[in-house]
């Protein structure tokens, strides 16, 4: 007996992507804050209630200053989530960049598949006006589990892996690659998007002026072993200092990595 045909109606969303929804018009997204990009992201925007890749080598490439614009609109009563970060997010430099401290909740679980729950939770909750979250090990199934929660809690999740992750297959709407230029630019390599693959990568400028190539900024009580990691370039509007910080935006490593076993894990 043969099984009888599914109406794609009947189906869940984001599991098949039809060919007239991706010819027709999509849906509207929220400006980046830089005119370039939106010019090619479809929507004229981050797309709202979806999985957003970032991949790149070495965090400070210019992925935080690619969504300060966003993270500054955080009103009461959403949220900014931050899950596993590398670093301890440093509150001073994040506050100068006009970051709203009071609505950003940093989560730090101990284990892989808790980086994964949390993320989950937190775009279904339907509270937070965007998720970032740190992490590259993660298989289809994971990959399409977090998609269907920003879809389904309407949240955006933008999530940051290694460049090497790049050639693996994904369910992210958007895929974009960033790599640091030595003038304070920031090129985006658009790897997937609904619509044509656009043949080179977009240049935005992060640098309202000519600067030294890094600039060195040492938090009080840093230890000289994470020092190396708190170099950033100039960023317009901003003081040096926060110019400096607001790339790793860390004081020194997240406890989540080196958090003895047995403690439980931190929730700020």
């Amino acid at each position: 007996m043969s099984a009888r045909p599914v109406p794609l109606e009947a189906l869940p969303a984001g599991l098949v992507w039809r060919g007239a929804r991706l010819a027709g018009t999509p849906p509207a997204g929220r400006p980046s804050g830089f005119a370039a990009l939106d010019a090619v992201l479809p929507g004229g925007g981050w797309p709202e209630g979806a999985l957003v890749e970032l991949l790149c080598d070495q965090p400070g490439a210019g992925e935080l200053s690619l969504l300060l614009p966003q993270m500054r609109q955080v009103a009461a009563p959403r949220w900014l989530v931050w899950v596993a970060p590398p670093f301890i997010p440093y509150a001073p430099a994040l506050a100068l960049a006009g970051v709203p401290l009071e609505r950003l909740l940093w989560v730090a679980p101990d284990r892989p598949q808790d980086i994964r729950w949390a993320a989950r939770q937190a775009l279904l909750s339907g509270s937070c006006t965007m998720v970032l979250a740190w992490q590259s090990q993660l298989d289809m199934a994971a990959l399409r589990r977090l998609q269907l929660a920003a879809e389904q809690g309407h949240t955006p999740l933008f999530l940051f892996r290694e460049r090497r992750v790049a050639s693996q297959p994904s369910p992210a709407v958007l895929r974009l690659q960033l790599e640091a230029g030595d003038d304070g630019t920031l090129s985006v390599q658009v790897l997937k998007r609904r619509g044509p693959l656009l043949a080179g990568p977009v240049h935005l400028s992060l640098a309202g002026r000519s600067a030294p190539r890094a600039t060195r900024f040492e938090p009080a009580g840093a230890a000289p072993a994470h020092r190396s990691r708190t170099r950033a370039r100039f960023r317009p509007g901003l003081s040096p200092e926060a110019q400096a910080a607001l790339q790793h935006a860390v004081a020194r490593p997240d406890p989540a990595r080196t958090r003895p076993a047995g403690q439980p894990a931190r929730v700020d």
